[in-house]
């Protein structure tokens, strides 16, 4: 059997449910020290909750007719010319840091993806789901 494809309101509310998640697991991390597992916890409920908001922006480009586009970096600078996030810097570093963090590096940089992750990128989240709230 078929399965008809997601709307962006249902991807959408996909997202909103990662980023609940991503939500206990940055409030945790700010109260105690993170185990080993804890953090690549934390990392993996980061880069699902960022995937799905990459989804959402392609879901709602391809409404408007748009796309598709090549990778995360075009889709994120789109976004930001099109008002659905308001800082495309930030959401850049997003990229960069999710690359560097990749284990092909060696280059140890864990602990400040995981500061970034609870100080910058969960708050850039929460303003892209209240845009897209207000888009949708």
């Amino acid at each position: 059997m078929k399965t008809l494809p997601q709307s962006c309101e249902q991807c959408l509310a996909e997202f909103g449910q990662a980023l609940d998640d991503l939500r206990v697991y940055v409030q945790k991390a700010k109260k105690v020290e993170l185990s080993e597992a804890q953090s690549r916890e934390l990392i993996t409920s980061f880069e699902v909750t960022h995937e799905l908001a990459l989804k959402v922006m392609s879901k709602y480009f391809a409404q408007q007719g748009k796309g598709p586009y090549s990778g995360s970096r075009d889709l994120t600078v789109e976004a930001f010319h099109a008002d659905l996030i308001d800082d495309g810097k930030s959401w850049l570093d997003i990229i960069i840091d999710r690359i560097q963090y990749n284990p092909v590096y060696e280059i140890d940089t864990q602990s400040k993806f995981i500061e970034n992750i609870k100080k910058r990128y969960t708050s850039l989240f929460n303003r892209f789901e209240e845009n897209m709230g207000k888009m949708l």
